[in-house]
């Protein structure tokens, strides 16, 4: 079975998801969204959580905070 990829546009979406769940009180939220937790941890340290737009990025590979 191959490993699904996610885009920057979900991988946004997932994040989004993760933090509803989490702020409703859900312990095992990146579970519940399909990724594990290291995946999130990683994500979330590349795309900055929900902060930006998804791609945006600067020079050191870190999102853009308004």
């Amino acid at each position: 079975m191959a490993k699904k990829r996610f885009g920057p546009e979900q991988v946004v979406a997932k994040l989004r998801q993760i933090e509803v769940l989490t702020a409703a009180g859900k312990a095992l939220a990146s579970k519940e969204a399909g990724i594990t937790a290291v995946t999130y941890y990683r994500w979330r340290t590349e795309y900055g959580g929900s902060e930006g737009q998804p791609g945006e990025k600067d020079e050191r590979g870190f999102a853009e905070f308004d």
